[in-house]
């Protein structure tokens, strides 16, 4: 343990010198995102109107709960706000890689089980670096669904319901800050984790009421409404941006045709839904299935989202542990297909490519193709019996 410590005191260090770094090199004067929700902080604080057309493209889209958990942020001033915040996405992140290293340490040495954390994080690391430069807060969720799944794990292993009901308050906790964690309630449905799903179901309906604090019931009512038609108008338009990579922005790109698009998407979802489930059953035999399951839906998430942008794929750290943990399972076919797959999603990086590359890189999509053909690593190892 004594020895252990001065090499934890060194990577806090390099953490924080790294993350100070990144602060002042493009942290401090951008967080784009983090602004916005700021100022959906202090409206909420005062009861305004959280959702306004003047904003544009900076509208605030989450939920009025996810407002309140700004509102602390909002008495501060911008900058120091803007300092407290990234701490807290850097925190998350540095998170997500031991949670990581956690989840798949079981049987294997120590230094491959880092390996095995640690490629995946460089491999994301552009999208890590993303997320810090916005201030977005998908890191924060990904760490608590990490956390979710370790719980979850404990649960198979001791049958400790106190354990499942910890993991559905963390599984509520990250769907009131974004639907997107929704995904994992048809895995409880289907895995009969009851004492799992009740407790975020609460934590669902609490977030739903909390916002009557500052607008009363009939305000409360009112604001939700707003977030809807919001939504409903502003989404549209994003569909075939750039830099979204969902599978419904992927057709929109293809065909140029929402209500095409809307209908292979909508063809898609059960069929993928079917091949979770296949997942998932042909994982009841295997001691330890859960970690690759939790990383098969990290991984869905921005592809299933409508408005999945790239750096939203920092939630599939998980699944590129999982791969690269099992990489010596594949053929050598499979290995150099994978190798250069993590190749293109590391270094397709901006400041690399310039602009005309970097632009014909999203617009093509490529990355949706990149997170497919890592889903489709998981699949062999789960149907190899290797995962």
């Amino acid at each position: 343990m004594l020895k252990r410590t001065p090499r934890r005191a060194a990577a806090v260090f390099a953490v924080l010198l790294a993350g100070a770094a990144v602060f002042a090199w493009r942290g401090r004067r951008a967080m784009v995102d983090f602004t916005v929700n700021y100022t959906a902080g202090d409206r909420i604080l005062h009861g305004e109107t959280l959702y306004r057309l003047q904003d544009e493209h900076y509208q605030f889209k989450y939920s009025p709960y996810c407002a309140m958990i700004y509102l602390p942020m909002a008495l501060l001033p911008l900058p120091a706000a803007k300092a407290v915040w990234f701490a807290f996405v850097l925190a998350a992140l540095t998170t997500m890689v031991i949670l990581t290293r956690r989840l798949i340490g079981h049987s294997r040495p120590p230094t491959e089980v880092w390996a095995a954390a640690g490629v995946p994080a460089l491999v994301l690391a552009k999208f890590f670096v993303r997320e810090l430069e916005l201030g977005q807060i998908n890191a924060i969720i990904t760490a608590i669904l990490l956390g979710m799944t370790i719980l979850l794990v404990q649960d198979e292993e001791s049958r400790n319901q106190g354990k499942a009901a910890a993991a559905g308050f963390l599984w509520g906790a990250a769907l009131v800050l974004k639907p997107y964690a929704a995904i994992f309630l048809p895995y409880f449905v289907v895995k009969r984790k009851w004492n799992a799903l009740w407790p975020g179901l609460i934590a669902l309906a609490l977030s739903l009421l909390a916002p009557a604090f500052f607008y009363g019931f009939p305000g409360n009512i009112a604001v939700h409404e707003e977030w809807i038609a919001s939504l409903a108008k502003s989404t549209p338009g994003l569909l075939a941006s750039q830099d979204n990579v969902s599978l419904l922005a992927f057709l929109m790109k293809r065909t140029g045709d929402i209500a095409v698009s809307r209908l292979i998407y909508a063809g898609l979802i059960p069929a993928l839904a079917a091949a979770v489930l296949a997942f998932i059953r042909r994982g009841r035999r295997l001691k330890q299935s859960l970690p690759a399951e939790g990383a098969l839906l990290l991984l869905l998430i921005p592809l299933i989202s409508p408005l999945g942008w790239d750096y939203t794929f920092l939630s599939a750290i998980l699944a590129a542990a999982v791969v690269t943990s099992g990489f010596r399972e594949f053929p050598p076919v499979g290995r150099i297909l994978l190798g250069a797959n993590f190749g293109v999603i590391g270094l397709t990086i901006y400041d690399l490519m310039g602009r005309k590359a970097y632009a014909a890189f999203m617009t093509g999509s490529i990355l949706t193709v990149n997170f497919l053909v890592l889903a489709a690593g998981l699949f062999y190892l789960r149907f190899t019996g290797k995962a």
